[in-house]
């Protein structure tokens, strides 16, 4: 007959087992604390993922400078850890995690010394995604919005310059994207959905190339629904800024075929978009 074994024996085992699983885990908790409070001071982490980035060692430089900000929070080395580990995750490749630890930074540390490069580090791993004008252009405008606020806060920072030209790229992708939509409408006939593609271009993109010829568009697609009076404006506004312009030469050309000739409205849009209001009154192309 099998005996049984007494409850205070069962007992026993239980807390002798219990004692065990709490040993172990107050040993590893105590490990981990250790591991912290063995951290390396942060000068040295600071120095050790510096001699990493000189190696091209990029992602572990990242890492490092992740884990003197981790282990020294308070330190004078932590603050600029951050924006390095975006600079390093961005030369690795690793463009969302250079974003988010850039981000990190402008947010914790607004107007420092090394918030220019943090905007900087984020317009460019956006500015590198950048599609053909044929192509989604969400990657285009988050760069053309970061370029934007380091002109304004940082109008003298070393990337200031380099935004200027970045900036009028962005601009152009975008005015080139808004145009292939418009005229594909165009081609489907639908001048309502073309003119709100055009109309994008002439009050955002005023500086670029693209700005002549969705005017002449404008002009073509008012006709087509008979709204004169814009399109009348719209070949007045090309005339004025761009009086040498072919596609001036062919707005002028299909305003007169309708027996109609240049005419600013000062209820358009277009008047009230225009930076400089011009006051003229047109004549035929030369």
């Amino acid at each position: 007959m099998k005996r049984k074994t007494p409850n205070w024996a069962v007992a026993v085992v239980w807390c002798a087992m219990s004692g065990a699983l709490l040993a172990l885990a107050g040993c590893a908790s105590s490990g981990d604390a250790t591991s912290i409070l063995n951290a390396d001071p942060p000068e040295k982490m600071y120095a050790d993922a510096d001699r990493l980035m000189s190696k091209g060692k990029f992602e572990d430089a990242a890492r490092k400078f992740e884990d003197l900000d981790r282990s020294h929070p308070y330190s004078p080395e932590a603050r600029r850890a951050i924006v390095l580990a975006a600079y390093a995750y961005y030369k690795a490749g690793k463009t969302p995690e250079a974003i988010a630890s850039a981000e990190r930074y402008t947010v914790m540390h607004p107007g420092t010394k090394d918030a220019p490069l943090a905007h900087h580090i984020i317009a460019s791993s956006y500015f590198d995604d950048i599609n053909t004008s044929n192509r989604d252009q969400a990657a285009t405008r988050k760069a053309l919005e970061q370029l934007k606020i380091l002109k304004a806060r940082y109008p003298d920072s070393t990337y200031a310059n380099d935004a200027d030209n970045r900036i009028r790229i962005c601009e152009d992708t975008l005015a080139a994207s808004e145009m292939e939509v418009g005229r594909y409408y165009m081609n489907q006939k639908n001048f309502v959905a073309a003119i709100n593609r055009f109309k994008v271009v002439v009050s955002d993109y005023q500086t670029t190339a693209h700005v002549e010829e969705a005017l002449m568009r404008l002009t073509e697609s008012y006709m087509a629904l008979g709204v004169t009076t814009e399109a009348q404006t719209a070949v007045a506004v090309l005339g004025h800024n761009f009086p040498q312009s072919k596609w001036y030469k062919d707005a002028y050309a299909l305003l007169k075929s309708d027996g109609l000739a240049p005419a600013q409205s000062q209820d358009s849009w277009m008047t009230k978009a225009w930076k400089a209001v011009p006051k003229f009154s047109l004549g035929g192309p030369g």
